[in-house]
């Protein structure tokens, strides 16, 4: 399989550059959840990191490259998220069970 030196923006990797492994498309995952172990035994934090274009092309505009940038407000908790599992929108236009 091939992998690209991707870099990290911003959150605790911001700086490093890791291999990633490309798909069948040759980019990069669109999401990439990194784990971290509670030092107390608990459930892991896990990290998002998102694919940003790290440039474009001046005449087509084309992608040069990918990068991650880190999203603290990811509310998915590790989870994939899929289009048809969206939660139910209750009328006040908060999900079903929020409180408030």
């Amino acid at each position: 399989m091939k992998s690209q030196d991707t870099p990290f923006e911003g959150g605790p990797m911001d700086g490093r550059v890791l291999p990633v492994l490309l798909g069948p498309t040759g980019h990069p995952p669109k999401t990439y959840r990194i784990p971290v172990p509670d030092a107390g035994g608990g459930p892991p934090t896990v990290l998002v990191y998102h694919r940003v274009p790290r440039g474009h092309s001046r005449r087509l505009g084309l992608v040069q490259g990918w990068k991650y940038r880190y999203d603290p407000d990811d509310r998915s908790g590790g989870r994939l998220r899929w289009p048809w599992s969206k939660p139910d929108v209750t009328p006040s236009g908060k999900p079903d069970g929020a409180n408030g």
